[in-house]
């Protein structure tokens, strides 16, 4: 599976770029010694970043899975149900995983 929505795509590039950043930040704060209170805050705001992240991808991955399986059931016309749900509990799991 692909997201081939560009949108979406530089969307979630630039969430994970923020990320990357934030976690350079606690590294220097490391280096300088600040105190542990502005880490363990720069900590949690990465941590909740991750998560929001990983649902705006899994919206997205949701989504395409799903067009993609009406579309192949719209063409096939029967058997489909039983592959969707296969595929829905695989997302499920994988949403289970997420932090």
């Amino acid at each position: 599976m692909k997201i081939e929505n560009n949108e979406s795509k530089q969307k979630l590039i630039q969430r994970l770029r923020r990320i990357e950043g934030q976690v350079r930040g606690v590294q220097s704060m490391l280096d300088e010694e600040r105190d542990c209170r502005e880490i363990m805050q720069q900590l949690t705001a990465i941590h909740s970043a991750v998560q929001s992240t990983s649902r705006a991808f899994f919206q997205d991955y949701a989504a395409v899975c799903l067009a993609e399986m009406d579309e192949k059931e719209m063409q096939a016309g029967t058997g489909m149900q039983v592959k969707r749900e296969k595929i829905l509990q695989e997302m499920i799991t994988l949403l289970d995983k997420t932090p």
